[in-house]
């Protein structure tokens, strides 16, 4: 199935001490490509989502990647201690499957780590379905509105695990994801040199 991307605006993460909700824009700017969040194997769709659960896109990517979904809520009057859990979600982790978003209500942005390391932003607005792939690391933020609404689709076939609340073989497992992660990039960029050869 081919993917209706969505205009994602990203750039480098500028690291200091203002609160983790803010831009983290450098002066000036430094945007990233929407093309180069792909090559490290984000996918994203932009879809209706005002009766989302009627959108036979949806459907078709729920079919194809077999997920099941939860709704989440994530502001003052749905959460009890608000403010720890943002900062929860604001921690450094990976996972050993695939991590998938979609936003049904409000804003908020992913942080995701670049081959070199550094750290990537982009903001993900109603209707934006984001998958990060197995093995990358990643926190998630609310923006300034504080509010965001989503659902939190689960691989119905496999085992989703937390690497970050492991407390034993720690580094072993993080480089096994790590490594499954570099592998599929590389999949994806040998994917794209062979069909730019073919042009």
């Amino acid at each position: 199935m081919e993917a209706i991307w969505t205009q994602l605006e990203a750039w480098e993460f500028n690291t200091n001490d203002e609160d983790h909700r803010l831009t983290h824009k450098f002066s000036p700017n430094r945007p990233v490509p929407q093309e180069h969040i792909h090559e490290l194997g984000v996918l994203t769709w932009k879809l209706d989502v005002d009766e989302w659960e009627k959108n036979t896109l949806l459907e078709t990517i729920k079919m194809d990647r077999g997920y099941k979904y939860s709704v989440v809520t994530v502001c003052h009057k749905e959460m009890e201690d608000f403010e720890e859990k943002v900062k929860g979600f604001f921690q450094e982790l990976l996972h050993s499957q695939e991590e998938i978003r979609l936003i049904l209500d409000g804003n908020g942005y992913w942080d995701i780590r670049d081959y070199d390391g550094k750290w990537i932003r982009f903001h993900i607005t109603k209707g934006d379905m984001i998958v990060l792939p197995p093995g990358m690391f990643h926190r998630f933020t609310l923006d300034e509105n504080h509010y965001i609404k989503a659902t939190q689709p689960l691989l119905a076939l496999l085992l989703f695990t937390d690497v970050s609340y492991r407390t034993q073989h720690r580094a072993e497992s993080e480089s096994a994801a790590s490594g499954l992660y570099v592998l599929i990039v590389w999949i994806l960029v040998q994917e794209r040199i062979r069909g730019q050869s073919a042009e």
